[in-house]
């Protein structure tokens, strides 16, 4: 035993069973009860509804829970809790330092300090762990409460992308932000563990564990909470419905606060004081698209440059992606829940040679009211992690009336912000149950509007053709299409699909 009690020996992230394994445990399994019998008032209208956290294996089988001492993990990485002068001691840092030696401390000097938030990275001297990854976590009060969740998930975010950007494969988790900082154990859990599930989601195809490493204290709340957000079956997952708080933050899991979004008004009124810090890249994505917020200098000057086809390809490709990046920033601090909402837009599974597939419902944009540059933003957010691999759209056209139809100027304004970087790995779109008028409106626009998409697009006229590209347990299709379809071309026969 070392002089804190804990374990001398070093413990093995690959030999602690996942949260997917240990779902039939005892403990788990009373768990299960308890989501139950707190469930058993649900409607079965609300276990129609979809869960923000679905149920994903894959998910689960990265995450573990461990009680025990973050010292000992033989992981990539282990993250340690301090303040900003990064000497704070606490039981998680003491235990760090005493294992690492005292090289630790002659390190963190040199790295003069981390603001609140931040995280930083160090060597793991003599610990199993190959780094260190140090953060801050907020001090807690409950005036300034919306400050101090940024804060709190700005240290997850943080120490997640720094695991990803270094290649790490493992993570060993403390519970960021200590006792002496005041942060409530239970609301500190709910962010803590949606950031790192919507983390894991969009960018973590590299990272292949992430432990959440607790005390005897914190345990039962993380058993608790960790069905919410990281549900072990379907089951599980309807259970765990009604329990989910009703702000769960936007895409990323990142708190949502409307009122202190930035934006520039034709005639501002009286700006409330708000003392809390946003980030510089939220509040530039709200500033607005003239040329003066985007300190571009002569923009007249450019695009007659383009007109005049004076500017090299390269110059186009790197003004094309800074008018991506400045979407892309809007998109993450926009709050587009009501639009992800209508559920027109979703990642379903894999066509036929692994490609992920994304789905778009036509009959689910209303477009008379709704924001149609929010349908751009959201576009942008979901679509741009999945780009970045091969991928098809399905676009299901079934039943849509006039004003679900998408204007040409809004398709070219999106084809336009997302042509250099969605069109390269896009391999099929798939336009199901297309109108004589959609077909016609589709050559003209693929014709004379885009480049380079005619051929990528295939006008299926039933599910048994979509079906020979995309297996239907790897698509999830709206019951009015299936209903659709089975009324207007008959039951689907699998032994009798034929070819696009």
């Amino acid at each position: 035993m070392d002089p804190l009690g804990a374990r001398s020996q070093i413990v093995d992230v690959q030999t602690l069973p996942t949260w997917d394994e240990s779902a039939g445990t005892e403990r788990q399994g009373e768990g299960k009860v308890r989501l139950k019998e707190r469930s058993d008032s649900l409607s079965s209208q609300q276990h129609s509804i979809s869960s923000p956290f679905p149920y994903r294996e894959d998910i689960n089988r990265k995450i573990v829970l461990f009680n025990g001492d973050v010292a000992l993990l033989n992981c990539t990485a282990i993250v340690s809790t301090s303040n900003e002068t990064l000497t704070d001691k606490n039981p998680v840092s003491d235990s760090i330092h005493i294992h690492a030696g005292p090289e630790l401390r002659e390190e963190l000097l040199k790295l003069k300090g981390c603001r609140t938030g931040e995280a930083k990275m160090t060597k793991g001297f003599n610990l199993a762990a190959c780094f260190i990854i140090h953060t801050v976590g907020p001090k807690y009060k409950a005036k300034y409460r919306t400050a101090a969740e940024s804060s709190l998930y700005s240290c997850y975010r943080n120490v997640m992308q720094l695991a990803r950007e270094q290649a790490m494969l493992s993570v060993g988790l403390c519970v960021i932000s200590t006792a002496k900082r005041g942060y409530p154990l239970e609301d500190a859990t709910h962010i803590a563990l949606r950031t790192v599930r919507r983390f894991l989601e969009n960018h973590g195809e590299s990272i292949e564990t992430v432990v959440f490493v607790v005390s005897d204290v914190e345990e039962p709340v993380y058993r608790k909470l960790l069905p919410l957000y990281y549900p072990r079956s379907e089951e599980e997952e309807r259970a765990a419905l009604p329990l989910i708080p009703a702000d769960i933050g936007n895409a990323e899991g990142e708190p949502v606060v409307p009122e202190r979004q930035i934006r520039i008004a034709e005639k501002p009124g009286n700006l409330e004081d708000n003392s809390e810090e946003e980030s510089l890249e939220s509040d530039l994505g709200q500033v607005g698209t003239h040329a003066f917020a985007r300190m571009e200098g002569d923009v007249d000057k450019q695009r007659k440059l383009i007109l005049q086809g004076q500017l090299s390809e390269a110059a186009l490709q790197k003004q094309h992606q800074r008018n991506y990046n400045r979407w892309l920033c809007r998109a993450r601090a926009e709050d587009l829940s009501d639009i992800a909402a209508l559920k027109a837009l979703y990642q379903t599974g894999v066509d036929r040679c692994g490609r992920t597939v994304m789905v778009v419902v036509g009959r689910n944009i209303p477009i008379p009211f709704i924001d149609m540059e929010k349908v751009l933003l959201y576009f942008i957010h979901v679509m741009d992690h999945i780009t970045v691999k091969e991928y098809v759209m399905v676009y299901f056209h079934t039943l849509t009336a006039e004003h679900n139809h998408l204007d040409s100027d809004f398709l070219k304004k999106l084809y336009d912000i997302v042509d250099a970087k969605f069109k390269k790995n896009l391999k099929a779109f798939y336009f199901v149950h297309p109108t004589f008028r959609s077909k016609v409106s589709t050559w003209f626009f693929t014709t004379f509007s885009v480049s380079g998409l005619k051929e990528k697009i295939h006008h299926v006229e039933n599910l048994q053709q979509l079906f020979t590209c995309v297996l239907p347990e790897q698509i999830d299709i709206p019951p009015f299409v299936l209903e659709y379809d089975a009324r207007v071309n008959g039951p689907y026969q699998s032994s009798h699909s034929s070819s696009l």
